[in-house]
């Protein structure tokens, strides 16, 4: 580790968000480029670096900060190019040339202790000194703040996140109760705090350590799909996270619910927002639900609908049975309706009739989907403007710059949507938060129609919305499960249904869609993998190599997603000199890269370009499982241009890369809402959880024209055998229940 000091002379680049910064500091007589996160600091200022010289394959020599300390000016000269330099609001080189001859080498003291003197010098009023002043106490602050935070290892981005939280208050909460730091600070999980608490001396079995280990093991399981514990799972958990005894943790629990930070339902113990989450949204659906026909009109109207409705599908062309009708009815008769199918069931052609009814009533309608993907589908089968829920609610930027954690809508209580129908499509991928987002902003009276696959696996966020509508019974479902004669001709189709049941299918690879490749050799199977998506698949369905899609159901491994994208990108992405690159842990990024945002953020920035790259749209927010291309690595500026699949473009800092991973292969739970051409599955066995019926249905069917499964018939018959599934602990059914008085088990 060497030491540089040196004023800024120029900042090259600075992202407002992270910190991250290139920039020319004038060091004994030379210029040295340096790089780091050192948000706050602003040109002319001079520091003290801490760092290491590396060799930029572009930019030849620069020094990397790893620590900095500004380090105040002792001559007149660096006062006065400090002050001059825009550092300070309002100061130009001129007035900072009067300051410094005004007062001397006395400066920067009368400017902290006796700032009222500033308006002796010409040009400053009473109000600019003292906002002078301000300036320079809260940058003397923010600097105090990021030494103080390194000794605990804390990085620059992190502290000014802290810092931002607390301001002056940060040094108590430090002192005190640096758990805090957990629940209020964006990136400062429990292991973090817990180290610092560690460093401050708070000892193992502080009420304060046990408490926040409480809330972080229940943050966990919100990872895994949860929305409560049962208390006694929880008290195994936190006992073993924290090292102290479950008697020690016990009485924790208690005084987490008497502060309302938990709420206990029985032997189930939620996150108390994750508990209003629920009980929100079973009061907003009760409101929605009803009927939207008088009971004495009900059968004169029944009539009335179905002759209609006859009429008008043979006036489009619509070929639909029984059921399909019956679904049409049930949607204009209820101000909640559910229709629930597999693929080939007809639901396509189903919600195409209920478009079109309520058109003729002219009605406004709105279409959405949890994602972008699954909403162009939407788009493409109804001839509708589909959007993803988030842009339906209208994402906006009100969010502070460190934190987004939660979203933040323009649609709500106060600005609900202007709509007389709102169709969601997907409805499995849903989970609590945004569906109680997309209820609050939906008034009663207003038909809210939720279309899904109730087998698909369950969203990668807390919940399982869908499953626990259906199970409470207390709002009009229909399912279909007719497969039409068209759909029935894909083995795709026949065989995803056949899975369901649990019936095992043929494996004889006389079929125009549906393939097994017995390979029980991973090296086999690598070879084969390259070889279909290279060169067969593209062919036989019409597509470019990156529209094949690997599925997986694991991450490690050497069949997982992991190792996987690593080889899939040396041959379908090789490296090149044309194509620049950005190494970012253990993954090399490259130009022309398939990649996968992997968590929610709401306040990073997107564009649609036209025509000669002109902005025609824009807006906010990037969400997990979004799929892009990389267009451009810039160097100079740090950054890596993304442009996803629906056309919005993302400019990434480096330092941000952690949000992308290579997507050449996604797991099964990545890949839901989402349709390729064609599907590749490697199955060759693995964790008996992971592999099982539910997974296997969910990867099949999001294949549009091929699935060729690469590995062993004993792996497929085992998964269809398997129907275990990680449990999920919702109360969303229960809650329902209970708003509705519904008994258990019961129907209305």
């Amino acid at each position: 580790m060497e030491t540089i000091t040196g004023f800024v002379d120029h900042i090259v680049f600075q992202n407002s968000e992270n910190g991250y910064t290139v920039m020319i500091l004038s060091t004994e007589g030379e210029e040295m480029t340096c790089v780091g996160m050192c948000k706050g600091l602003t040109q002319g200022e001079n520091i003290s670096a801490e760092g290491e010289y590396i060799e930029h394959p572009v930019y030849g020599r620069q020094f990397k900060i790893q620590s900095y300390e500004t380090v105040t000016p002792t001559d007149r000269v660096g006062m006065e190019r400090y002050l001059g330099s825009g550092a300070i609001r309002g100061v130009g080189e001129a007035l900072a040339a009067r300051i410094v001859k005004k007062f001397g080498d006395d400066t920067f003291r009368i400017i902290e202790e006796e700032p009222e003197r500033l308006a002796e010098v010409k040009g400053i009023s009473e109000r600019k000194a003292q906002e002078i002043a301000i300036q320079m106490e809260e940058k003397k602050d923010l600097r105090e703040a990021l030494v103080y935070l390194q000794q605990y290892g804390i990085s620059n981005t992190l502290a000014v996140k802290i810092y931002n939280t607390y301001g002056m208050e940060m040094y108590s909460v430090m002192r005190e109760n640096p758990y805090r730091l957990a629940e209020d600070v964006s990136g400062v999980g429990f292991r973090i705090a817990d180290e610092i608490a560690g460093k401050i001396g708070i000892h193992t079995d502080s009420d304060y350590r046990i408490r926040s280990g409480i809330l972080y093991t229940l943050l966990q399981a919100v990872g895994g799909g949860h929305c409560f514990l049962p208390l006694v799972p929880l008290l195994r958990r936190a006992s073993e996270l924290l090292g102290v005894s479950e008697e020690n943790i016990r009485p924790q629990v208690d005084n987490l619910i008497m502060d309302r930070k938990l709420v206990a339902k029985g032997e189930a113990v939620f996150a108390s927002s994750y508990y209003y989450a629920e009980l929100n949204c079973a009061n907003m659906l009760r409101n929605l639900n009803i009927p939207m026909v008088e009971a004495e009109n009900l059968p004169s109207q029944d009539a009335a609908i179905r002759k209609r409705l006859e009429r008008m599908a043979e006036n489009l062309s619509m070929e639909l049975d029984e059921l399909q009708l019956k679904v049409v009815e049930e949607s204009i008769k209820n101000g909640l309706f559910i229709l629930s199918g597999g693929p080939g069931t007809g639901k396509t052609t189903t919600i195409n009739m209920i478009i079109r009814f309520f058109e003729s009533e002219g009605m406004d309608i709105f279409l959405a989907a949890p994602t972008g993907r699954a909403a162009k589908r939407m788009t493409e089968a109804t001839g509708f403007e589909a959007k993803t829920i988030h842009r339906l609610l209208e994402l906006n930027s009100a969010l502070s710059e460190d934190d987004t954690r939660k979203a933040n809508f323009e649609r709500n209580q106060e600005n609900p949507l202007e709509a007389d129908v709102v169709i969601i499509d997907e409805m499995s991928m849903v989970d609590i938060q945004l569906f109680q987002a997309l209820l609050k902003a939906i008034l009663p009276g207003t038909r809210l129609i939720l279309v899904g696959d109730v087998d698909q696996l369950p969203s990668v966020g807390p919940g399982q919305v869908l499953r626990d509508l259906m199970n409470s019974r207390a709002f009009s479902t229909v399912t279909l499960e007719k497969i039409f004669r068209q759909a029935g001709q894909s083995d795709i189709v026949v065989n995803a249904h056949r899975i369901n049941r649990g019936e095992q299918i043929t494996l004889d690879n006389k079929s125009k869609d549906f393939f097994l490749l017995e390979r029980n050799d991973v090296n086999v199977i690598y070879k084969h993998m390259i070889q279909l998506i290279q060169d067969m698949l593209p062919r036989y369905v019409g597509a470019t190599s990156f529209d094949i899609q690997v599925l997986t159901p694991m991450r490690k491994g050497s069949l997982g997603c992991e190792t996987l994208n690593e080889i899939l990108q040396r041959y379908l992405n090789p490296a090149d000199p044309h194509k620049k690159e950005h190494a970012y842990g253990n993954t090399v990024f490259r130009e022309g890269d398939k990649v996968m945002q992997i968590k929610n953020n709401y306040q990073i920035e997107w564009e649609i370009v036209g025509r000669y790259n002109i902005p025609i749209d824009k807006g906010m927010g990037v969400f997990n499982g979004d799929m892009g291309r990389v267009k451009e690595i810039n160097d100079t500026m740090s950054t890596l241009l993304v442009e996803f699949d629906d056309g919005r473009r993302v400019n990434y800092p480096f330092s941000a890369l952690e949000e992308l991973e290579l997507s050449y292969a996604i797991t099964i739970h990545k890949s839901q809402g989402s349709e390729y051409p064609a599907v590749i599955l490697p199955l060759l066995g693995g964790p008996r959880m992971l592999f099982n019926r539910n997974l296997l249905y969910t990867g099949i069917t999001r294949a549009r024209n091929c699935v060729t499964i690469l590995g062993s018939s004993e792996t497929v018959r085992n998964m269809i055998k398997n129907v275990s599934e990680n449990r999920r602990y919702t109360g969303l059914e229960q809650r329902i229940r209970e708003i509705c008085c519904l008994p258990e088990n019961d129907t209305p």
